[in-house]
């Protein structure tokens, strides 16, 4: 079902006003939805160019939406039917002018922690504060393009999370409390940037983490208390390993023996530098 304008709980569309200096038209858009049921949905968060900041909101909302929006350029995504839920923007043509947009556009989103999501996040040339604590997720994907992004996950998920895919292009991206995502597996791809992985958070079951990284630095913030085995497959790639003891390619704590749960690494790498540091 098709939610634009009609059909929503609240949709509000304010007058576009004209951007200072130029030709762009701003509109404000407001949506929410009631959750009907606790059936499994499939939710994607598309959004191209802007400020993004996404949420935990009230159990008792699917989510709840404001959006501010040049509409020359972009058009409102808000698509809802039985299991799926598309939300964001989409591009009005083909030839886009990115600047002046990056500061314009906004998009706050709530989303409810009690319905269990097969989780997608796609956004380009923005700044994004992402917080997925306490949602149920059964699955999760976040793409980002040249931005500056930090994913968080405040409190521990809740589901069942096989495989979680962080794919993150020319950015600098940051991904703290990830102890509290509770995956089996983690795999990150990452082009060009500054990449920082921070493994906090209460941990209730091992991880594997396998890193592809093109150019560019990557941290890892690794907790005392894990047992950590980290493997480096790399070329032109320098590491500095703190706390851990190396044998050829192999790097590997003193602890991994005792430790209750374990963080195994695999790295992949061409060009840049790695650090693993240790935390309290």
């Amino acid at each position: 079902m098709r939610e634009f304008v009609g059909g929503v709980l609240a949709l509000g569309l304010i007058l576009a006003v004209p951007a200072t200096g130029g030709a762009q038209e701003w509109e404000q858009l407001s949506a929410s939805r009631k959750v009907s049921d606790r059936a499994p949905m499939d939710v994607r968060v598309r959004y191209g160019v802007g400020r993004l900041q996404i949420r935990p909101g009230d159990p008792g909302t699917l989510y709840r939406m404001e959006l501010r929006f040049d509409r020359e350029h972009f058009a409102p995504v808000i698509e809802h039917r039985p299991g799926r839920l598309e939300l964001g923007t989409e591009t009005r043509g083909r030839n886009l002018n990115l600047k002046g947009h990056q500061d314009g556009g906004e998009l706050d989103l709530e989303l409810s922690p009690d319905v269990p999501m097969d989780l997608v996040l796609e956004f380009g040339a923005v700044r994004a504060s992402v917080d997925l604590g306490g949602l149920e997720l059964t699955d999760l994907e976040v793409a980002t393009g040249a931005s500056e992004s930090t994913l968080d996950f405040s409190r521990p998920t809740r589901g069942n999370v096989r495989t979680a895919e962080l794919n993150v292009g020319a950015a600098d991206f940051l991904a703290r409390n990830l102890g509290n995502l509770r995956a089996e597996r983690l795999e990150v791809g990452a082009g060009v940037g500054e990449v920082t992985l921070d493994f906090g958070g209460e941990w209730t079951r091992d991880m594997r983490v396998d890193v592809s990284m093109g150019l560019g630095a990557l941290e890892l913030r690794v907790p005392e208390d894990l047992g950590v085995t980290l493997h480096k497959d790399s070329f032109l790639t320098s590491l500095e390993a703190e706390g851990l003891e190396r044998d050829g390619d192999l790097y590997r704590s003193a602890n991994w023996t005792s430790a209750r749960h374990k963080l195994t690494i695999e790295l992949d790498a061409a060009f840049g530098s790695i650090r693993v540091v240790r935390t309290r």
